[in-house]
């Protein structure tokens, strides 16, 4: 205890009495909802005035510290397979990386809208920033939708940026852009390609859709294409959900997203102290949504599913010219 009146820690429990809130599953996780300066203005009215680093010292000896919700328990059911694909997705990384092969981890970020719509964050500012009071997307100018591709072995971040529909055709679009632009000068021999994906999505592993695109992908770049799902409920153990995402975050807080351009240069300004550099590119084509895969593909598509849980894992094979 605090040296001092022992009334101090008396009142510091009353006030908090009615302010503190725990996990119904775990007696030992607590949490107020005052503030330093609160605390210390209730115990001063019960009669023993603090500062607010003596409520510091009081919310220590009583194991209160500042911390941030994790996003740590998952959800839904635990698949049985879950441990088996984390163990091959290894195998694959460890295989791919040390032959200098390309390993990819993408997917698609949150979509933002531009306009005059409230982001979170502080910059500095030499004027008031006032924005909409509600984020009613009519009242914009569109949505922009970030697909991200990170380059696992090479630390390095790509994201394409489209204002139309999040859909299979934009992940192949982006991931041959990535290719074309950096990949294969990146990786002159490489003749295969790992892409860890998550289970849904525009890439979704049920999506044979998604598939003819990876083959038809594969024809033309004339590349192995294998492709491994993350399981269900599972996207945090993505490397692009932990590595590349939260700094282009970051790099955009409390910034307007007014126009595409000003989304294309704050995002490319995300960077980290272990050399993460971010490249950021616009497509500009305009993607349909409810396509389907061509009548037949189901029965005459060419790609090799791995007899090791095949609905995760396959390949698209590049077809003989």
């Amino acid at each position: 205890m605090i040296e001092g009146d022992p009334a101090i820690d008396v009142n510091f429990r009353t006030v908090l009495e009615d302010h503190t809130a725990g996990d119904p599953m775990r007696a030992e996780v607590k949490w107020t909802n005052l503030s330093r300066r609160q605390i210390a203005k209730r115990i001063g009215a019960l009669g023993t005035p603090v500062s607010r680093h003596v409520v510091s010292q009081l919310l220590r000896e009583h194991r209160y510290r500042r911390r941030k919700a994790l996003k740590k328990k998952t959800m839904g059911p635990r698949h049985p397979d879950r441990d088996a694909q984390f163990e091959k997705i290894a195998r694959l990384k460890k295989k791919y990386l040390k032959a200098g092969l390309p390993v990819i981890s993408m997917d698609t970020k949150k979509k933002e809208l531009m306009g005059d719509f409230y982001r979170d964050g502080v910059i500095d500012t030499q004027a008031t920033i006032e924005t909409n009071d509600h984020d009613f997307g009519s009242a914009g100018s569109g949505v922009v939708i970030p697909h991200g591709v990170y380059d696992v072995g090479r630390n390095r971040g790509f994201i394409h940026l489209n204002t139309s529909h999040d859909t299979s055709e934009l992940a192949c679009d982006s991931l041959a852009a990535w290719w074309e632009d950096h990949g294969r000068a990146a990786y002159p021999r490489a003749k295969q390609l790992l892409v860890l994906c998550d289970g849904g999505g525009s890439n979704s592993a049920s999506r044979y859709v998604f598939k003819e695109g990876l083959q038809e992908l594969a024809n033309r770049l004339g590349i192995e294409i294998r492709v491994a799902h993350y399981p269900p409920y599972c996207s945090k153990y993505h490397p692009i959900e932990h590595r590349l995402f939260p700094h282009v975050t970051r790099a955009c807080r409390g910034v307007i997203f007014r126009t595409l351009e000003t989304v294309r240069y704050y995002m490319s300004k995300a960077e980290t102290s272990k050399g993460l550099k971010i490249e950021v590119r616009i497509l500009e084509k305009v993607y349909a949504t409810g396509c389907k895969c061509a009548a037949g593909f189901k029965e005459t598509m060419k790609i090799v599913f791995d007899r090791l849980l095949p609905k995760w894992n396959y390949r698209a094979v590049p077809e003989p010219m």
